[in-house]
């Protein structure tokens, strides 16, 4: 099948034919010929790179009204980059239909602006939430004429915490208007939306959780102190590298960007606190190609769409392993190949075991470069530079009887030397005594991450708070009493443990979430700093958090919960409330022991 099969007009067709835009992907191919047939509500399941864009966008502009000079169409989006994104798409596409507007709505830009290109009739605005809604409480836009409202990235808006947001815009709509929805996950927040908002929806499924079949997954193996030297190699070895590297927090993203600056790298950070402008201006340099490494957070990165990214380097696994598609979809994008790699502790074994049931992949164990692996890489490319550059012999050439003359008593090797070791001494000192920073992983292959060991760590992390658990040397494991019936992620731990305690990101280790407890790994020179500042203001959600080295018997605090219709002074677990302690030595209260008959999956014990 190619797009003209599809039954798109002629204008659409001409523009694809100047994109070279021949066959569509599969979420197009099942996509637009229904949604071009039939005015209904959908739902679509793919992952990033899937081509979701074209699979709304293109049946979108055929069914505009192009005479009607009022939004017709609304395309909600969690970020600024997607949205811009969106909008860059649609402007191709209807290159040949001069008539159509579209305009874009996001923070960080001026506003007066994009009301006044919507006054002029644009008919498809294409928004995030939170300036969206801004718009519509100054009266500025109004939906009477909208047919067609398109969710892109459904789940990642309800991450990002737009669902009260998406409920007020879509609440201004028609109820007769068709709703497009597209996600890469299902979770329970996206069924409820679609009973709420859409009718009947048809379903299409296309590469659920799979990985693009021309990235190639790798992982290598260092400790966690090393991870920096072992990103900083395997960048040297790709000498035409042009990568995102991935971390956890922003201000992990700010920290390695600012070493690798420091270290004479060409990079630069994309994370939460950039404005706008800031945000495009690092953009503009990393699509210029003027920027070579790009450090980003999963959220700040969603979106970006960028060709002939040649790596996705994950500086840590993310915590929430559904997100590793979004990220090792940035490489390659429409039919290039690319490479994924994680620079994991051995703590993050389990975590690609997950992760290859997900994308039905296998990952490759590779070794991080030697120093003299390195050296023979770049020597090589810097020869192969030299053979192809070109020479200008009107600039030069009267000055080549005088370096003729100053070279005349040294040998062709002696000056290849020479001239290689002006380029490269400064590599050569680093390099030269570097050691191996490789781990080994005892397993029945060194490249296969599912086997018997690993599965054995996964069943002994399952356990409670008193569980044995072999962590990695350096790290001490925490007690924290959050899980995920509070509704978190762990990202959220994350962040409350770093706020609370003043610790970098890139200290924090494994995070196991259970379902009402976690557990947190943190490199051991911060464990009294954490066992010395425990708050009593700590809290998520009104909800006390208390925070304990695992292992030890969970005291009181550990499950109370805030409660404001509660009378009695106990909570759910049949602990009181009142005795509430901190300190270094987690001094225990004389407490109501819990009786036997409410088991949390913990031995009782009488504190």
């Amino acid at each position: 099948m190619n797009f003209k099969e599809l039954g798109l007009s002629q204008p659409i067709l001409k523009a694809l034919d100047d994109l070279n835009f021949i066959e569509p992907t599969p979420i197009q191919a099942q996509a637009i010929p229904y949604l071009l047939a039939h005015d209904t509500d959908l739902m679509g399941l793919a992952q990033t790179g899937t081509g979701k864009t074209a699979a709304f966008g293109l049946p979108l502009l055929h069914k505009i009204d192009i005479a009607l000079r009022r939004p017709q169409a609304l395309i909600l989006c969690p970020t600024r980059e997607l949205c811009l994104q969106i909008t860059n798409d649609l402007v191709k596409y209807t290159k040949y239909m001069p008539e159509l507007q579209t305009v874009a709505v996001y923070g960080g830009a001026a506003i007066t602006n994009q009301i006044r290109d919507i006054r002029r009739g644009a008919q498809i605005i294409v928004a995030t939430p939170g300036r969206m809604k801004d718009i519509i409480n100054r009266g500025e836009i109004k939906f009477d004429m909208v047919d067609t409202v398109i969710l892109d990235e459904a789940d990642e808006m309800l991450n990002m915490g737009f669902q009260e947001s998406i409920d007020d815009i879509l609440s201004y709509t028609k109820a007769e208007k068709n709703t497009w929805l597209f996600t890469a996950t299902m979770p329970a927040q996206i069924k409820r939306i679609s009973k709420k908002y859409m009718r009947n929806p048809f379903e299409i499924a296309v590469s659920v959780n799979t990985s693009n079949e021309n990235i190639e997954h790798q992982y290598t193996l260092v400790a966690h102190r090393d991870k920096y030297a072992a990103l900083k190699r395997i960048v040297d070895f790709y000498p035409d590298i042009f990568a995102i590297v991935f971390c956890r927090t922003k201000n992990d993203a700010k920290e390695i960007a600012d070493k690798l600056i420091k270290d004479g790298y060409n990079s630069d950070a994309l994370h939460g606190d950039l404005t706008q402008q800031q945000r495009d201006v690092v953009m503009g340099r990393y699509r210029e190609k003027s920027l070579q490494i790009l450090v980003a957070t999963d959220v700040a990165a969603r979106g970006i769409d960028v060709k002939n990214v040649t790596h996705v380097i994950h500086y840590g696994l993310p915590d929430d392993i559904e997100n590793y598609t979004h990220r090792s979809g940035r490489t390659a994008r429409a039919g290039e190949t690319g490479i994924s790699i994680g620079i994991i502790a051995k703590m993050d074994i389990p975590k690609i075991y997950a992760i290859e049931k997900i994308i039905e992949k296998r990952f490759t164990k590779i070794n991080v470069p030697t120093g003299m692996e390195v050296l023979e890489k770049q020597l090589i490319k810097w020869s192969e530079k030299i053979k192809s550059v070109q020479v200008n012999q009107s600039n030069i050439s009267k000055y080549i009887e005088q370096i003729q003359l100053d070279l005349n008593d040294m040998t062709k090797e002696d000056i290849i030397s020479r001239f290689m070791s002006l380029e490269f001494n400064n590599l050569f000192a680093y390099y030269r005594e570097e050691r191996d920073l490789n781990l080994s992983v005892d397993s029945r292959r060194s490249n296969e991450p599912m086997g018997k060991a690993f599965r054995a760590e996964r069943t002994r992390n399952s356990d409670g708070p008193g569980s044995f658990r072999q962590v990695e040397s350096g790290f001490t494991r925490f007690f924290i009493n959050l899980g995920s019936m509070d509704r978190i992620k762990r990202n959220d731990i994350l962040r409350v443990v770093c706020d609370s305690y003043q610790i970098k990101g890139m200290a924090i280790g494994k995070i196991d979430l259970k379902e009402k407890f976690s557990f947190f790994e943190v490199e051991s020179t911060y464990k009294n700093k954490i066992l010395t500042n425990i708050k009593e203001s700590i809290d998520f959600n009104g909800k006390r958090v208390n925070v304990e080295l695992a292992g030890a018997a969970p005291t009181q605090k550990s499950f109370t919960k805030s409660n404001p219709y509660q009378k009695d002074s106990s909570d759910a677990t049949g602990f009181t409330k009142k005795s509430y302690s901190s300190g270094s030595t987690f001094s225990k209260s004389k407490e109501r022991k819990r009786p036997k008959s409410e088991n949390l999956g913990f031995t009782d014990y009488s504190i």
